[in-house]
């Protein structure tokens, strides 16, 4: 039982938490703004219990969809589906209970929360395979990694305000970079195996083109500041993310795969950053009283 709970832990990348970091600081950054300050112990547990449990189920997806793709990629040959050592069978019972749980979760908010959270699942399922149709993949991620957004202010206003897609627009954009960067360590063999990515797509425009990507994200980010009217503290966030920003640009430069690949792994630490800048202009934050005490 160790052993297979161990692959279990190896299937949901829990390892690895970079990937559910990087669905959570935009979450709690909708929660915060949403909420106006802090949003509650309810929904913030709720938010952060289902962002964890959902990508968790996501990776189970993803390697049962890829599990034929993965023996030709050096970094994924050694995942427990594509290895053999675990059954799809079996890791689809993993990505079912998971999502049951996370459903669990959402079944203590509102209707509209409800309803929104079977949209958030169709794209999460839907993405595994936009990799052979879609030109940018990255996209269809973006989509799926910006679904708490909206969920977050549906659970605490009953509705989704123009802030909300603003936050949307601007997470896409990030996801478009740094799976980008991510893209760009696999480039060679997504090639030679036939995968579309936006690292292919752009071809030698990749640098620029991540550039790009968060530059949009940034000017996103600082709409929804304007249109909130947060204060001080959330422009030295955004500034703090554009100088993160700027170091992953230059460190890509040269497309050299470990270099892209420490990128990526870094991106957990913008989104932090930012949402740092969101929490710290509310109430509750540096300009408030403290709302988690």
């Amino acid at each position: 039982m160790r052993e297979r709970f161990s692959l279990y832990l190896d299937l949901i990348r829990w390892n690895r938490p970079q990937g559910w970091l990087l669905l959570l600081w935009p979450t709690l950054a909708a929660l915060w703004l949403a909420a106006g300050g802090f949003p509650g112990w309810h929904l913030l547990a709720v938010f952060t219990g289902g962002t964890i449990l959902m990508r968790s189920a996501g990776c189970a997806v993803n390697d049962i969809a890829d599990r034929e793709f993965d023996k030709h990629v050096k970094r994924t040959a050694e995942r427990p589906i594509t290895s053999g050592r675990l059954g799809v069978k079996e890791a689809l019972v993993v990505a079912v209970v998971l999502a049951l749980l996370a459903f669990a979760l959402v079944l203590t908010t509102n209707a509209l929360t409800i309803g929104m959270s079977f949209g958030a699942l169709a794209i999460a399922v839907a993405y595994p395979y936009a990799k052979r149709v879609v030109a940018m993949p990255q996209a269809v991620l973006g989509l799926a990694f910006s679904f708490g957004i909206p969920m977050a202010y549906a659970a605490v206003r009953g509705h989704v305000p123009p802030e909300a897609w603003w936050l949307v627009a601007g997470n896409v954009a990030w996801v478009l970079a740094y799976d980008t960067e991510y893209a760009m360590v696999d480039r060679d063999d997504d090639l030679k195996i036939g995968i579309r990515t936006s690292a292919i797509t752009l071809g030698r425009a990749d640098v620029f083109g991540v550039a790009m990507f968060y530059m949009v994200s940034l000017l996103c980010w600082s709409q929804v500041g304007h249109m909130a009217g947060l204060a001080m503290p959330f422009w030295a966030g955004i500034t703090m993310a554009a100088v993160q920003a700027v170091g992953h640009v230059w460190l890509i430069r040269g497309r050299d795969r470990e270099s892209c690949f420490a990128a990526f792994r870094m991106n957990h630490w913008l989104g932090a950053t930012w949402f740092a800048g969101v929490w710290a202009a509310l109430p509750g934050g540096l300009t408030g009283s403290v709302g988690l005490m």
